[in-house]
């Protein structure tokens, strides 16, 4: 244990909550204590955060890396020596025989930003693939593609969370705040109790709908006719602000007759949403001096997630609600370094500062940092899925870090095959994973607590997570792996493993570019509570607040997108007539690697469920805590009845935290949005039946 109190981070989601860790003799390793002084959270944590130092435990994880010695026999405990010769030698054999792009990189949305930006350069310069994506491609992709089209930049959100309070109005769509980032619902609590008004869009009564004014219950798959039929109105009831669309703004006409094809009534055929309750809408929002919408997994997460977006957007931009103090569209990011994650190079199409993998100047900076000539730098590779489904074909080795995609990624029973499939397997993580267990070689790594880096949060806020504990024997961290296979490849040199020297060869590969961290130091973050990017050089007091003068983009106008409404990619029909949506639960986090091992957490949330509504339970014929199979095109699930009238009687919910026979995601949809790449997670068509 390195000393007393250290202040820090959590683990957990993008909120980031500031907690203090004091180490503790014994199993129980080190107590989490209130940070108070920390502004996102001012010392309130969910469950998740108050436990996790549960995961650090002894016997909660490997002690050692582990290694399959023959085809088909069992993981065996191996040094480090002997694990990473073997994962040298086996990527080395593949791209011998298969070419690079052979050799594929699956990044996750939890690592720090070092570790992230370590992470895409080694897959370019060490491996020479382009075949790298990461997780985060399932969490905020559709968002981020949308605020790219119509703002030139992506931070999912453009303000701080302490503007959320003081807006007149805001819409929340497909979020439940309540359980997938507690403390942060203070902030929509604290907004009514200042006189503003909150409109909940869910097909769920979610504990966060119970605090709404208004409350919309779309048929999941509907929103993007939803946010045209509300934009229809505010054009029809004159309610655009013109002046503002004419001074900051381009393509309102386009974006204009595509939304005027959605009129109220066929909307309301569409979404379910009776016309009344769309005007209230229009009528609350527009009637505040100010606004936000903000979206998260509920609309993003389609085929269409990027349009869907996009709407919501051109429904700010046209009533005047971006670009000003205490308005504006905003994502918010799931993932624990879902922003930053995807700002430094290990998204396929993306370089260190956001910059595009196909900017020529974009690499010539990047591979000047690296001290590599540019034409040596792979093109962008495939998106998240479109990698994992080529496993065992193009690709034939895979190093996975910090992602478990066995429980979390689409269609997950085919994912796992491709897994099995392939030549050569490694992953690196802090628990054994079901991904893990499918490894060739498994590397044990350093938790948060063990180790030093920065995370952004979904509100671009640079943050510091500080080492409180020493590793146990035998864990090493992603730097260090990295630092050692770069070696062993021969590339002695460039891929350090101490935390700070990454990020300050970080904060140089992101100069200039759109996510700016040139000013931002580790001494900075600490005395500021964070860091907002852009922030160019050490003067600069970085950008809480974005756009407020222009957009990022060339003449500083936000462009409108021209969408109109389109089916899910799978309907419902007379042999699947329901449908499944899914999400998380307050105590489980993600694919529940970590809080699965969490005694208190499995107390709170034992395993999946399915919930439905009295009318469809009757008709299938099953009683609460019966045994219902839930089958799609792609699989069969069996769960526990979870009935309640808080759900549309034509849709079920199931979380996706758990493997087995429980797991949601073997019966999701990978039909995939045609811009960002994101998957279809939130709308399948599936059937119901009681099971015994």
């Amino acid at each position: 244990m390195t000393g007393a109190e250290t202040p820090t981070h959590c683990p957990y989601c993008a909120l980031q909550c500031g907690m203090t860790l004091r180490p503790e003799p014994g199993p129980e390793v080190a107590e989490v204590v209130e940070r108070t002084g920390f502004p996102v959270n001012r010392g309130a944590l969910c469950g998740k955060g108050r436990t996790a130092p549960a995961v650090l435990r002894q016997g909660v994880r490997p002690a050692s890396p582990l290694v399959r010695r023959r085809p088909g026999g069992e993981l065996e405990e191996a040094d480090w020596d002997e694990a990473l010769g073997r994962i040298a030698e086996g990527l080395g054999r593949v791209r011998a025989a298969h070419g690079a792009d052979a050799v594929g990189v699956f990044g996750g949305g939890g690592l720090t930003n070092e570790k992230a930006y370590a992470l895409g350069k080694f897959a370019r310069v060490v491996l020479g693939t382009s075949q790298i994506d990461y997780n985060g491609r399932f969490c905020m992709s559709a968002a981020a593609a949308a605020h790219q089209r119509a703002f030139g930049l992506d931070r999912g959100l453009p303000f701080p969370l302490e503007d959320i309070p003081r807006s007149g109005c805001v819409i929340l769509v497909g979020s439940n705040l309540a359980e997938t980032m507690p403390p942060a619902l203070r902030y929509l609590t604290e907004l009514r109790e200042n006189g503003g008004r909150l409109i909940v869009i869910d097909p769920r009564r979610t504990r966060t709908a119970e605090q709404a004014d208004l409350r919309l219950a779309p048929r999941p798959g509907t929103d993007l006719a939803l946010a045209l039929g509300l934009l229809r109105l505010v054009v029809a009831e004159g309610r655009v602000d013109e002046e503002f669309v004419r001074t900051r703004t381009r393509g309102w006409e386009e974006a204009r007759a595509g939304a005027m094809a959605h009129w109220p009534e066929l909307v309301e055929r569409i979404c379910r949403v009776p016309v009344t309750r769309l005007r209230e809408a229009v009528e609350l929002f527009c009637g505040a001096e100010s606004g936000m919408v903000l979206t998260a997994r509920g609309p993003e997460q389609q085929a269409k997630g990027t349009d869907t977006v996009g709407a919501w957007i051109n429904f700010c931009l046209a009533t005047g609600r971006a670009g000003r103090p205490l308005s504006g569209y905003g994502c918010l990011t799931g993932q624990g370094n879902g922003q930053g994650g995807r700002e430094h190079g290990q998204k396929a199409d993306q370089l260190p500062g956001y910059r595009k993998l196909t900017d020529p100047a974009a690499r010539r900076h990047v591979a000047g940092v690296w001290g590599v000539d540019p034409d040596s730098l792979p093109g962008p590779g495939r998106s998240a899925y479109e990698l994992l489904d080529a496993l065992g074909q193009d690709v034939r080795a895979l190093l996975v870090v910090g992602s478990n995609p066995v429980v979390s990624a689409p269609h997950a029973s085919h994912v796992e095959q491709r897994l099995a499939s392939l030549d050569f397997l490694v992953v690196a993580d802090v628990v054994l994973s079901e991904t893990a267990a499918l490894a060739d070689v498994v590397l044990p790594v350093t938790q948060w607590a063990e180790e030093s880096g920065t995370t952004t949060s979904l509100e671009g806020r640079v943050l510091l997570r500080r080492r409180a504990l020493d590793p146990p024997e035998g864990v090493r961290s992603d730097l260090e792996v990295l630092h050692a296979l770069a070696g062993l490849l021969g590339h002695g040199k460039g891929f350090p493993a101490d935390p700070a020297e990454v990020f300050e060869e970080l904060r140089r590969a992101s100069a200039g570019g759109a996510a700016d961290y040139a000013g931002i130091t580790y001494e900075r973050i600490s005395a500021e509570d964070g860091v907002f990017w852009p922030c160019p050089d050490e003067d600069h007091p970085g950008t809480p607040r974005l756009f407020l003068d222009r957009f990022a983009t060339e003449d500083g106008r936000a462009s409108f997108v021209p969408v109109v409404h389109r089916a899910a990619a799978e309907q419902t029909d007379r042999e699947y007539p329901v449908v499944l949506t899914t999400g998380r639960v307050v105590a489980q986090y993600q694919s529940g690697a970590q809080t699965r091992r969490v005694a208190e957490l499995n107390a709170a949330a034992p395993g999946p469920f399915v919930e439905l509504h009295p009318r469809l339970a009757e008709q299938i014929g099953v009683a609460e805590g019966e045994l219902v199979a839930v089958t799609s095109r792609r699989g069969r699930a069996v769960a526990p009845a979870r009935i309640t009238g808080a759900i549309r009687a034509d849709t079920v919910f199931m979380p996706f935290h758990w493997p087995g026979e429980g797991r949601a995601n073997t019966l999701t949809n990978p039909a995939l949005d045609p811009v960002s790449r994101m998957p279809e997670f939130k709308v399948c068509a599936v059937r119901l039946e009681a099971v015994g």
